[in-house]
């Protein structure tokens, strides 16, 4: 390809995509430029298809690379080492949109990797990244059925914003990321402080429009590359089709059999007559036709799927005999962890979720290091889901990318209620644990997340409940059914995954997958009132449980008081080598953190030592003031008088006739070291030294 460089405009932003110059054995590839922000796209495929391969192989990887933010990686090796979490929903980010684009039978693995080379933080790398992985796979010989485009979207005052500054985001009420084709939506992902659906959806479809024009642009880039005839697929591609005479023996033998199967409601039953009959089918065709097992379950997997989607669509029956827009039976439980700061357990058919709420000082907030300008975040949710939740024998692993993706669903709901730092100062570690799946665990995971704060006593501002909602949709008929609650057959045969998280007043967060080739504006609108339904019946069996945070914290959890000092006194507070403050947790018990504004939380579990430490900071913090009764300790003696440490660091003088009325002949006589006393300023001189005299002894 002949270098060249394309401009267009994205958000009032002037863009450039450069073709042609760089890694020129990548099947597609492209460098965007938006101000100081630069992002590199690759796009590879396989020669040929895995052996064995039933699924599309799709790779997509977001390398964070700390050098374009000017940052030096940290660790022993000073070089960049396992995703962040952070890159891998970026990752996911990328991914989602572009999967349903391929064409089914296609194998081939397909690799794409998206690099940051340059980052400013105000022209958001990932939206780029989505736009830059549309190109490189149009421009491509790979089979791919977009282009797409890709926007993120804030609303200020009533005014939506396309790729919003750092600045304008922290004011939004809506983070939004929108993905589709100039047809469709195809991909939603958002965080929202409790906004309406006609908001979210307004903003959703004002995205839609920026899409269009990002999808002409890079149509005429395909024009310009390819000619009238359009794009170019390589034609060695071997496309895993199934032989007609395979497809047309199995729909004859099994048809009434598989029928029969989805007769059941019961999903454990049903399950173990599926397996039965799989099992005869593919002994009965396995002498007619040898060697092809693969052929033969994937006509008998279509056949499911096209019984279940035709009783949903034209008989309004779902696998478990539920309605479309009903919920499974729900029961909810906190408090069931005695010695966890809080807990809450939440069922919603088979999906069960276990939901733990750890509280911790500040410093205990988790540092990122990244890209972003966030440095730390004290709200942490993580997800974990073991294969014995689906009755599965196989072994524990690090969390892959849906743990990852799931945990920061949960948390990005549950954020627009969270209190402030200055109204909570605690970090708070969620942990959701999948007891039991079968569908919408991460909602589940969510409003367990709501049972377990208000049961560890956190002040969130309202309950927040999640609800998945599923789409089946007749291409051919257009007619459209949109479910509620989806359970994990539902997902696994739809064409839609549309989890909407909020409170009674609006929503927190949306994540929406799109398998068909999108929706429109109508479905978008079923879908979010059909959810704010559920989610208020939701939330209403919740509150039965428990309506709002408990008044107190557990007996358990640490107790935090923050107050403020002056930064400039910091240094004295600490001391050379941490000396004062460890000297102040050693007699107290307490542990301190100190912010660089001058922020200090103190946290124990004895309330009367953390008043002493507080009382012992302000006092190094604060100058001694003439006039005023300090207590304090005898720390040494001398011949002319007795030193009084009142805080660490911050002593006064009581000479020997300060002690008393009557005349003193040793100082001992009236102090020892290690004395508590009562002592009063009486003279403070201009190089800070306090001279006191005792009031009394305690």
């Amino acid at each position: 390809m002949k270098e060249t460089t394309y401009k267009t405009e994205i958000g009032g932003r002037k863009v450039e995509v450069q073709l042609g110059r760089y890694c020129g054995q990548a099947s597609g590839h492209c460098i965007v430029r938006c101000g100081d922000t630069v992002v590199m796209v690759n796009a590879t495929m396989a020669k040929a298809p895995r052996p064995g391969m039933d699924f599309f192989p799709l790779g997509v990887d977001y390398e964070e690379k700390m050098y374009s933010v000017g940052k030096i990686p940290g660790g022993w090796k000073k070089r960049e080492g396992r995703a962040s979490d952070n890159a891998i929903l970026k990752s996911r980010l990328i991914d989602r949109p572009l999967r349903p684009l391929f064409p089914k039978g296609f194998y081939n693995d397909v690799t794409i990797v998206a690099t940051p080379l340059s980052v400013d933080p105000d022209i958001a790398p990932e939206t780029l990244a989505m736009f830059g992985s549309s190109v490189a796979l149009s421009i491509s010989d790979i089979p791919f059925a977009g282009p797409t485009g890709s926007v993120k979207i804030a609303c200020l005052d009533g005014k939506f914003i396309v790729n919003p500054t750092v600045a304008e985001l922290e004011k939004s009420t809506i983070d939004l990321v929108v993905s589709g084709t100039k047809e469709a939506i195809l991909m939603v992902e958002a965080g929202a402080k409790e906004v309406s659906e006609e908001l979210m959806l307004d903003a959703i479809m004002f995205a839609h429009e920026e899409i269009k024009k990002q999808v002409a642009f890079i149509e005429k880039m395909m024009k310009d590359i390819f000619g009238k005839a359009g794009k170019v697929v390589n034609k060695n591609i071997a496309f895993d089709e199934i032989p007609e005479e395979i497809n047309n023996a199995v729909r004859e033998y099994a048809q009434s059999k598989v029928e029969k199967v989805f007769e059941c409601y019961d999903r454990d039953v049903r399950q173990d007559l599926e397996d039965e009959m799989e099992a005869e089918v593919q002994e009965h065709f396995a002498e007619i036709f040898p060697e092809q097992a693969k052929a033969v379950g994937q006509v008998l997997y279509n056949m499911k799927k096209e019984i279940v989607r035709h009783k949903i669509l034209y008989k309004g029956i779902r696998p478990d005999g539920r309605k479309p827009n009903e919920i499974r039976p729900i029961w909810c439980e906190v408090g069931l962890l005695p010695r966890v700061h809080g807990s809450g357990v939440f069922t919603r058919g088979q999906t069960q979720a276990l939901t733990t709420c750890t509280l911790g000082m500040i410093s205990e907030a988790q540092e990122l290091d990244g890209l972003e300008t966030e440095e730390y975040k004290r709200y942490m949710h993580q997800y974990n889901m073991p294969g014995y939740t689906t009755g599965e024998a196989k072994p524990l692993r690090s969390p892959g990318r849906r743990e990852i993706g799931h945990g920061a669903l949960a948390e990005r709901a549950l954020v627009p209620v969270l209190p402030s730092e200055e109204e909570f100062p605690y970090a708070i570690r969620m942990v959701s644990d999948i007891l039991s799946s079968n569908g919408s665990t991460s909602m589940a995971s969510t409003c367990g997340s709501t049972l377990a704060l208000m049961d560890a006593g956190v002040p969130i501002k309202a309950p927040v409940a999640g609800v998945a909602m599923g789409l089946m949709k007749d291409k051919d008929s257009d007619r459209v059914t949109v479910l509620t609650d989806i359970q994990g057959l539902e997902d696994f045969l739809g064409d839609m995954d549309f989890k909407v998280t909020g409170t009674t007043e609006g929503i927190t967060a949306i994540q929406m997958d799109i398998k068909i080739h999108g929706i429109d504006r109508n479905i978008l609108t079923t879908a979010l009132e059909q959810a704010r339904i559920g989610r208020l019946e939701i939330l209403k069996l919740m509150c039965k449980t428990i309506k709002a945070p408990r008044k107190e914290l557990s007996k358990y959890a640490p107790k935090i008081i923050s107050f403020q000092i002056d930064p400039d006194k910091i240094r004295e507070v600490i001391g050379s080598g941490g000396k004062v403050i460890n000297q102040i947790i050693a007699e107290t018990g307490v542990k301190i953190d100190i912010e660089d504004n001058g922020d200090v939380f103190v946290s124990a579990t004895d309330k009367e030592m953390m008043e002493k430490a507080k009382s012992m900071i302000l006092t190094i913090a604060t100058d001694l003031e003439l006039n005023c009764e300090y207590e304090g300790k005898v720390v040494r003696t001398t011949q002319f008088g007795a030193f009084v440490e009142v805080a660490p660091g911050k002593e006064g003088m009581i000479h020997i006739s300060k002690l008393s009325k009557e005349r003193v002949e040793k100082v001992e006589d009236v102090v020892k070291v290690g004395d508590k006393v009562l002592a009063k300023t009486i003279k403070i001189d201009e190089r800070g030294r306090v001279d006191m005299k005792l009031i009394k002894k305690l």
